[in-house]
């Protein structure tokens, strides 16, 4: 099983970057398969990935997520061929819709069909990774513009037709899509018990393509942490679940909430996000289930942390993502490290 990680987050504005970057080198030599970078509102995804891509060697660099409406797609792909140029062919594609608050508040953009804009800007970045003149009649995009002077432009970066794209989702059609069109998913709120509420979904648009889900990196995980009080971990944690269900998108669009509620938990996750959205913080964290936390994270004793390695294992996971303890950045690169260890100790073992 391969290891990834997250740095800074979708809201990172650049706090402790050196240490950042020692983390991010640390991890490298560790063994980490790959790093993640995140954008909302604060740095974006790509500028802290290309300077990583300088400081290591192995480590590959994906953004998790690039947000599809702040770009255009012929703009993404050359943003793509350009940071695997810098990066030595390490650089791995994320894309996902966002949600309504940030498209339409931050962007401007129409947060309406987020599926179908979707499938057009990926079929225009193959075009575009592929050599290929950027001609393309769809709903969202239409190249050239009609009507003016332009005509169709072939990027003169080489072709890189096998650069890896991966999709961000989570709706039973983005699902879909993602097994049809897509090189991996980045996964979230997975319940290893509970995967056919995203396998179904997303073999369903494998098979569509002639393919199946062996064909996909299957990409999701938890924040990781070992020790004897449970009940700490779990407490420390709620708080995260509690803003995931109650404030991760609107009161009418939160497609984290609905993953939850397909998975089982639907009363709790619909009380959590009422609860939030009313203000009643507090209350809506002591609503968060121990055992939703339970199974959607790896803490707890040794014991319970392998079993839920092989629960993410056995239900098919290719690289688990992790987050570790730790106030500072060298906590967290100790942190890093020993879960590295242990998790090598015990995949081994299992063949």
């Amino acid at each position: 099983m391969k290891i990834s990680i997250s740095i800074g987050s979708a809201y990172y504005n650049g706090e402790e970057w050196d240490e950042l970057v020692d983390y991010t080198v640390a991890a490298d030599r560790a063994g980490v398969e790959q790093a993640w970078s995140a954008e909302a509102w604060g740095m974006d995804a790509i500028v802290p990935l290309a300077y990583l891509a300088a400081k290591t060697e192995n480590i590959k660099l994906g953004t998790g997520i690039l947000q599809i409406s702040a770009r255009v797609p012929a703009m993404i792909a050359m943003t793509a061929q350009s940071l695997d140029t810098v990066s030595k062919g390490r650089f791995i594609l994320g894309l996902g819709v966002s949600g309504p608050q940030v498209v339409e508040g931050l962007h401007g953009a129409a947060f309406a069909k987020p599926l179908s804009r979707l499938r057009e800007c990926v079929e225009i970045l193959r075009l575009g990774l592929g050599g290929e003149k950027l001609a393309y009649e769809g709903e969202h995009y239409l190249l050239p513009r009609p009507g003016g002077e332009g005509k169709p432009i072939r990027l003169s970066q080489p072709p890189r037709p096998k650069l890896p794209i991966y999709l961000a989702t989570l709706g039973p059609k983005s699902l879909q899509m993602t097994g049809e069109m897509a090189d991996g998913w980045l996964g979230t709120c997975f319940l290893p018990e509970h995967k056919e509420v995203f396998f179904d979904d997303l073999q369903a648009g494998a098979s569509k393509a002639g393919r199946t889900l062996k064909d996909l990196d299957l990409q999701t995980g938890g924040y990781f942490e070992i020790s004897d009080d449970v009940e700490r971990l779990v407490a420390q944690r709620k708080p995260a679940m509690a803003f995931t269900l109650g404030a991760m998108g609107s009161a009418k669009t939160n497609f984290y909430n609905d993953a939850y509620c397909r998975a089982g938990f639907e009363d709790a996750a619909k009380e959590v996000q009422k609860l939030w959205i009313s203000g009643k913080r507090d209350e809506a964290i002591s609503r968060v289930p121990d055992e939703l936390v339970l199974m959607s994270n790896l803490i707890g004793t040794e014991e319970m942390v392998s079993q839920r390695l092989r629960a993410f294992k056995d239900a098919g996971i290719n690289t688990l993502r992790i987050g570790t303890s730790g106030k500072t950045w060298p906590e967290r690169t100790q942190a890093l490290e020993a879960a590295m260890d242990m998790i090598h100790r015990q995949t081994s073992s299992w063949g």
